[in-house]
């Protein structure tokens, strides 16, 4: 490999809808360098941060190659990386954070601790699927108390989401009992079918009543949330126990979001953030490590909702902007 080499990939220049700026071409690809490996991907994940990226995160590089997940097969290895890694099937998370060349590519560098062995059992389809979707869920579920969730009611928020789908079942895994919301009856079943004990319709139902109707009238012991504009308030009238907990993930809302203080205190309810992209390094470590014991214990169903080719770059993004079910994957 000479630096010289370049790469396949789908890249944008400017913010926009993906029929207007995506582009597909050749890009050059460096060695890889102290620490670092070169993967050959086979598949690239597309999540909603991806799209939303592309509309509107200004550009700090004059291209962006998206998509932070992606799996593949190490071909080159860098100083410092044992070269028994050359041919390593591998996982990899962050590609494209605080840098501008992601895994719409037909190969990336990135460095070592990046590209995770994925299991034997595991195709490259669901290995892109591990490093936004599967992370979260580990961490979001850590962070709710895995095993201490058994017996515990838990209200899972788009718990038919790529994210959502994985928390479900680890819950449930755990012993603990979800109640998720979702948007439509095809994504209710996917809900129950990942181990949801009952959806709530949040678009058309009272989310809070049915909350406690769930509960015995008391709200759930644990909300894992993905959108906290809508669920501040659920947490504050009600949806969630004394003693509660809220872990959030994320939110469609940039700005402000008001609380009401007084029910947070006197309830003593607990709420916790975090993202994934910045995890502390023993986070990573520990998340890393609990997915691929999930992944070799085959204990995670993944749902591959639609599959496209590079050249698809733009319809890729548009089925996740439409609400695709399943995550998206680009085949390389």
């Amino acid at each position: 490999m000479t630096t010289a080499r370049t790469t396949r990939a789908a890249r944008y220049e400017k913010n926009g809808e993906a029929r207007d700026v995506m582009v597909v071409g050749d890009l050059p690809l460096q060695a890889p360098g102290a620490g670092e490996v070169c993967v050959r991907l086979k598949t690239s994940g597309v999540n909603p941060s991806d799209v939303k990226s592309r509309r509107a995160r200004p550009l700090t590089d004059p291209w962006v190659v998206p998509h932070s997940d992606g799996a593949g097969i190490i071909e080159a290895v860098g100083a410092g990386v044992s070269e028994k890694r050359i041919g390593e099937r591998v996982w990899i998370w962050n590609a494209q954070w605080q840098r501008p060349h992601g895994t719409a590519s037909e190969a990336i560098v990135v460095s070592e601790a990046q590209a995770v062995k994925l299991p034997d059992n595991t195709d490259f389809a669901a290995g892109a699927c591990m490093g936004i979707p599967g992370l979260t869920a580990v961490q979001a579920v850590h962070l709710a108390g895995d095993e201490q969730l058994r017996g515990k009611k838990v209200l899972v928020t788009g718990a038919s989401s790529a994210v959502g789908h994985y928390i479900t079942q680890m819950v449930t895994h755990y012993g603990g009992h979800v109640i998720g919301t979702v948007g439509s009856e095809a994504k209710a079943a996917h809900a129950k079918a990942a181990g949801a004990v009952e959806t709530i319709l949040y678009k058309t139902e009272p989310v809070v009543e049915r909350l406690k109707a769930f509960s015995n009238g008391q709200g759930v012991d644990v909300i894992i949330d993905m959108d906290f504009a809508t669920a501040s308030q659920w947490v504050t009238t009600g949806g969630l126990k004394p003693h509660g907990q809220l872990i959030g993930y994320g939110s469609n809302v940039v700005g402000d979001i008001p609380l009401t203080f007084r029910p947070l205190l006197f309830n003593s309810l607990g709420l916790k953030f975090f993202l994934v992209y910045d995890l502390l390094p023993q986070d990573r470590t520990w998340c890393v490590n609990r997915v691929n014991q999930l992944l070799a214990a085959g204990q995670l169903q993944h749902t591959i909702g639609a599959r496209f080719t590079l050249d698809q770059i733009v319809q890729a993004h548009e089925a996740v902007e439409a609400g695709q079910l399943g995550n998206v994957v680009i085949d390389l």
